[in-house]
C-alpha cells in the first residue's frame, strides 16, 4: 500500500509519460484494403489508402526506464481524427510491456529488439521465441532536418473473463496524443520482411508496395484519453488475435492436468 505522496508521484508518471532520446526506424508500405478493413476493430475506419508501418526503436523514459521494441501500425481514423492502430507490438522488458498494456491498451509482448547503423544504412529487427518477426533495412540518403509534430495512436484495453469465456466487460478504445520534437529526421529507401508463428502471424500481412523508410531521433510526450467503448462480444475476436494462442501452449496432456492450483 502506497502513501498519498507516493500515489501522487506514481500517478504523475502515469498521467504524463515522456519518452526521450528516441531512435526509431520505420518502413511504410501499402497492404490490401480488405486486410486493413479486417484487422481494424470497429469503430476504427480504414483510410482511402491502405497504409501500414513497421517500426523498431529504443527509448529512455520518465516511467519505465530504458527500453527497446517495435510495432506494426495500421493507418486509420475515428470520428474524423486520423492516426495509427497498433496491431502488434513488442518490448524487451516487463516494465514497458505492463505499462503499455495497462495504461494505453497496447498489445505488447516480450521480445528482443536490435537497431544498428553503419553510415547511411540502418537495420532493425524484432525476434520472439527464436523467430525474426520483423526485419527492417534502410538506406537513408535524405536529411529533412529538425521538426515539431503531433501524432495520434489508437489502442484497445480489454481483458478476458474470469471463467475464460468472452471478455470481462466492454473494451475501451484509447487515443494517445503525442507531442513530438525531432532533432534528426532522415528518409530513404526501405526493405521489410515479416515472419510469423501461431502466436504472432505477421506473415499474414500482405505487403504490396514499399513506400519509404524513415529514421527519427527526438522526444515524445503522451496524453491518453478514452475515445469509445466497444461491446465485449464485438471485440473478443480481436482480443484473442492480439494475444498468444493459449491453446497452442499446452505442455502436458491427460486427465487431471490443469485447472489451477
Amino acid at each position: 500500500m502506497k502513501t498519498p505522496a507516493e500515489v501522487a508521484r506514481i500517478e504523475a508518471a502515469l498521467a504524463g509519460p515522456r519518452f526521450g532520446g528516441a531512435q526509431m526506424l520505420s518502413v511504410e508500405f501499402l497492404a490490401d484494403p480488405d486486410f486493413v478493413a479486417a484487422v481494424l476493430p470497429p469503430p476504427l475506419e480504414p483510410l482511402a489508402e491502405p497504409r501500414m508501418r513497421a517500426m523498431v526503436g529504443r527509448w529512455q523514459s520518465n516511467c519505465v526506464g530504458d527500453f527497446a521494441g517495435g510495432t506494426v501500425y495500421v493507418a486509420c481514423a475515428h470520428q474524423g481524427i486520423e492516426g495509427e492502430y497498433n496491431v502488434a507490438q513488442y518490448m524487451d522488458g516487463d516494465a514497458p510491456t505492463i505499462f503499455g498494456r495497462d495504461v494505453f491498451g497496447e498489445p505488447k509482448k516480450i521480445a528482443t529488439a536490435t537497431l544498428r547503423a553503419r553510415g547511411a544504412s540502418m537495420r532493425g529487427t524484432i525476434t520472439r521465441r527464436g523467430v525474426p518477426l520483423i526485419e527492417l533495412e534502410a538506406e537513408l540518403d535524405r536529411d529533412n532536418g529538425p521538426f515539431e509534430a503531433t501524432r495520434e495512436s489508437y489502442n484497445v484495453k480489454s481483458r478476458p473473463a474470469a471463467d475464460g469465456r468472452g471478455l470481462e466487460e466492454d473494451a475501451i478504445l484509447t487515443r494517445a496524443h503525442y507531442e513530438i520534437s525531432g532533432r534528426v529526421s532522415l528518409e530513404g529507401q526501405g526493405r521489410i520482411a515479416l515472419a510469423g508463428t501461431v502466436h504472432d502471424p505477421l506473415d499474414d500481412i500482405p505487403i504490396r508496395k514499399i513506400l519509404r523508410a524513415t529514421y527519427f531521433e527526438g522526444d515524445l510526450a503522451a496524453t491518453v484519453k478514452i475515445a469509445a467503448r466497444i461491446p465485449a462480444a464485438v471485440f473478443a475476436p480481436y482480443h484473442h488475435g492480439r494475444n498468444d494462442d493459449w491453446s497452442a501452449l499446452a505442455s502436458a496432456v491427460g486427465e487431471g492436468v490443469g485447472g489451477g492450483l
